[in-house]
């Protein structure tokens, strides 16, 4: 384990299969959580090295929604009463993951599909170009806390002014020449988590990543007051994690390091 060593620990980051960890987690104590699992890819994804890379390959899709059932079993049993989710997944299992999520939460527990479009990626001569990814919103009860997000207005008439975002999430993909890029191969950007943390997360509430990957759900996490916790079996997630919140410091007090054998 790693956390920032304060009485009032802002960020956690733990190693190993979200599966085992989460047994360790209280129940109903995790304001929000934002999980961004494997695809279901069905290759091995790389960033700019081996050592930055993961497998997503699997035997069958029933293999891979086991898997992803099993977690969201544990990640609902963590989320405090009027607690959320946020599950971002893309075209291959959207569709499996909101029944399973209908399941395990509820089908009236469903909160927004929303879709987060960017600009990054190829295009097709025998199909529309994919150039989205969705992220289903579900609560864990009647209540939970959400404040609006506001984006740029668009239109002639309200230019220059600030309006609600809708479902539809205009956010760029990080280029290669981004100064926030890590080499981590499926890092999302800051604002995106930014826009999506502020909105969903109550100040001061505990947001959890269970596969975090290089830490960006955390870094916004921790950059907007609220406290997070970061679990990856990766060990170079963790490595890269871990700089990235130690570089941000710590908004109680200043952050140390502290590692549990």
């Amino acid at each position: 384990m790693i956390d920032s060593g304060n009485n009032e620990v802002s960020w956690r980051l733990l190693a190993g299969d979200c599966s085992e960890v989460l047994d360790d987690l209280p129940e109903g104590t995790v304001d929000l959580v934002y999980a961004d699992p494997p695809f279901a890819t069905n290759q091995v994804q790389k960033g700019r090295s081996d050592r930055l890379a993961y497998d997503d390959r699997w035997p069958d899709l029933d293999s891979y929604l086991s898997f992803m059932a099993a977690r969201l079993t544990q990640l609902h049993r963590v989320l405090a009463p009027d607690g959320a989710i946020l599950l971002h997944v893309d075209w291959r299992s959207s569709h499996h993951l909101r029944v399973l999520l209908d399941e395990i939460f509820g089908a009236e527990r469903f909160v927004n599909h929303l879709v987060w479009q960017y600009g990054l990626g190829g295009s097709s001569p025998s199909r529309f170009a994919r150039k989205h990814d969705d992220i289903l919103y579900y609560a864990r009860g009647d209540e939970r806390w959400f404040e609006p997000p506001m984006v740029p207005a668009t239109s002639r008439r309200m230019a220059g002014m600030m309006k609600k975002a809708t479902d539809v999430i205009a956010i760029p993909a990080i280029n290669n020449m981004a100064t926030e890029r890590t080499g981590w191969p499926t890092q999302k950007p800051v604002a995106l988590l930014e826009l999506l943390v502020g909105a969903c997360a109550k100040p001061g509430g505990t947001v959890l990543d269970p596969f975090c990957g290089s830490g960006t759900t955390l870094v916004a996490a921790v950059g907007l007051g609220r406290k997070a916790i970061g679990i990856d079996r990766h060990p170079e997630a963790i490595r890269i994690a871990e700089q990235r919140l130690t570089e941000l410091g710590d908004p109680i007090t200043p952050a140390s390091r502290q590692t549990d054998a």
